[in-house]
């Protein structure tokens, strides 16, 4: 029985990657979501404005709930504010700050926008990286005052995030994915 669910899960699997792949080489869409991968090494170069300000407008407008827009976006292109917080951000040139109200009502919405600028910073030759790890150092330690004062962060709102963007100096490997863990129910 065990052996038997393993083969169903493994043509499953199959069927899925095959099904995939014939998507992926025929839209260009689905091919920038399947290609772009976690980056966590930089060349020293930051990115151009115009591209930013792309990315920031892919951002914006991704779906949120009663098209409420309860985000607020910071792009930092100051090197010398990126100095300051480098270690904590890998090696990249250029952070892009994500707050939300504090509440958490509004997470989802947030991610959304994150998903948008981290694909359109894809399609554009940029690599992006989701970190949620140096916010207590963002936020709390004395070394990124500076850098936390830059932000001007709304009332009622916190630090969710910050994606780092660059241009990549690495290609990494897909990781796998467990199709298994999707269900069609018909």
């Amino acid at each position: 029985m065990i052996m038997k669910r393993m083969i169903f899960c493994l043509m499953a699997m199959m069927g899925v990657l095959t099904l995939s792949a014939q998507s992926v080489s025929d839209n260009e869409v689905i091919k920038n979501m399947m290609t772009r991968r976690s980056i966590r090494k930089y060349i020293d170069k930051p990115v151009e404005h115009e591209k930013l300000e792309t990315v920031a407008l892919a951002g914006i407008n991704a779906p949120s709930a009663m098209n409420r827009q309860n985000w607020a976006v910071r792009i930092i292109e100051d090197q010398k504010l990126m100095a300051d917080v480098k270690g904590q951000t890998r090696n990249a040139p250029n952070l892009i700050c994500v707050c939300a109200p504090a509440d958490g009502r509004f997470d989802l919405d947030a991610g959304l926008m994150g998903e948008n600028m981290m694909l359109a910073a894809q399609s554009l030759g940029l690599g992006t990286c989701i970190q949620t790890g140096p916010i207590r150092f963002l936020t709390t330690d004395e070394k990124a005052k500076a850098f936390r004062d830059s932000l001007d962060i709304p009332e009622g709102y916190k630090l969710l995030y910050v994606i780092s963007i660059g241009y990549p100096d690495e290609q990494p490997d897909a990781k796998p994915r467990d199709a298994a863990k999707v269900k069609y129910i018909k």
